[in-house]
């Protein structure tokens, strides 16, 4: 008798089962995003240090004209001296290596801004640049053809002391519009 209980239970459950999804649907949706994070030395957009004033860190450059700059030289001055205007050419380059493996060459637009107005960059040479001297440089870095950025730092009655500034650098595909010089 249990058996048949048993049966007869196992039957209705199944009954009910088959009746309740009739009128299911089964919808099966992928979704998925990736990005890749890479090492600096896999990124498309390259920061390169040129003078030993800059180094390069854990994703940001740093210029350091201290005695506490890690590749300060031995015997060398503590700063820049008060009242005088240094130029430093080719402090660092952007180069553009977007695209690298398709046999087409494409630009990248490239913004350089500093927030100090004693401090101005400038892309090229000193003698004859690309853009600059200014606060805000905007320039075209095409594929293969590093830009060295130098740097004007004018401390005219500026006083003794540390200064520090940030610099943004923002690069977008394709060739600037407007370039300011």
């Amino acid at each position: 008798m249990n058996k048949l209980l048993g049966l007869a239970a196992i039957m209705i459950a199944m009954l009910m089962a088959v009746g309740a999804g009739a009128n299911f649907r089964y919808y099966s949706a992928d979704r998925a995003a990736s990005f890749d994070v890479v090492s600096d030395d896999n990124e498309l957009i390259d920061l390169t240090a040129l003078q030993p004033y800059v180094t390069y860190d854990a994703g940001k450059l740093y210029v350091d004209i201290s005695q506490y700059n890690p590749n300060h030289p031995e015997g060398g001055g503590n700063g820049m001296s008060p009242n005088t205007t240094y130029v430093f050419e080719e402090m660092f380059q952007v180069s553009n290596e977007l695209w690298e493996n398709n046999k087409t060459s494409y630009p990248i637009c490239v913004a350089i801004t500093s927030q100090h107005s004693d401090v101005l960059l400038f892309a090229g040479d000193y003698d004859d640049p690309i853009a600059g001297p200014s606060n805000n440089l905007v320039f075209t870095v095409e594929h293969g053809n590093p830009v060295p950025i130098g740097m004007i730092f004018d401390n005219t009655n500026s006083t003794e002391g540390n200064y520090q500034l940030e610099i943004h650098i923002e690069a977008i595909a394709g060739a600037c519009e407007g370039e300011t010089q």
